[in-house]
């Protein structure tokens, strides 16, 4: 009989975050690697208003934004921020283009809304250029298949854009 035992060795996994790309309400949908995909997302416009669903709740920020240049085989997702006049993230969340609808050959658009503590302050609703779409596994959570670059941390209420 033969035994044989496998050493322990580091799989040298490490784990990095993409660098934030510069808010606008139109972006180039970049990789994590800061190439682009060939999709653009644009903010078309924005209100305030209650959502029809809870319009208790006070206003929210409802938006409508475009993707161009998305299949029906990838699903890039992008980050939209209410902002104020200073680009102070109010609140934040990722859109894709599966939201979106529109003919085969044109862009998709569609809408969404943000809740915000205070509405009063939005000044315009910007999205982020990282694709969000696909974040590979961690080295916390799998040594062996893990690491790698991974998209920036979304933004949450009071980053600077």
């Amino acid at each position: 009989m033969i035994l044989a035992l496998s050493g322990c060795a580091s799989w040298g996994c490490t784990d990095t975050m993409a660098e934030r790309g510069e808010a606008a309400d139109r972006v180039q949908v970049v990789d994590t690697d800061g190439q682009p995909l060939g999709v653009t997302a644009a903010i078309a416009d924005w209100s305030l208003g209650p959502h029809p669903q809870v319009p208790s709740e006070g206003d929210r920020v409802h938006f409508h934004f475009r993707f161009e240049g998305a299949d029906g085989y990838s699903d890039p997702a992008v980050d939209a921020c209410a902002v104020d006049r200073e680009r102070v993230a109010l609140g934040c969340q990722t859109i894709s283009s599966s939201q979106a609808f529109g003919p085969a050959d044109g862009p998709l658009t569609g809408d969404d809304w943000l809740a915000v503590e205070h509405p009063e302050q939005v000044a315009g609703v910007l999205l982020i250029p990282n694709d969000q779409s696909y974040d590979r596994r961690t080295c916390e959570v799998d040594v062996k298949d893990g690491g790698g670059m991974h998209p920036p941390e979304p933004p949450s209420a009071g980053d600077r854009l």
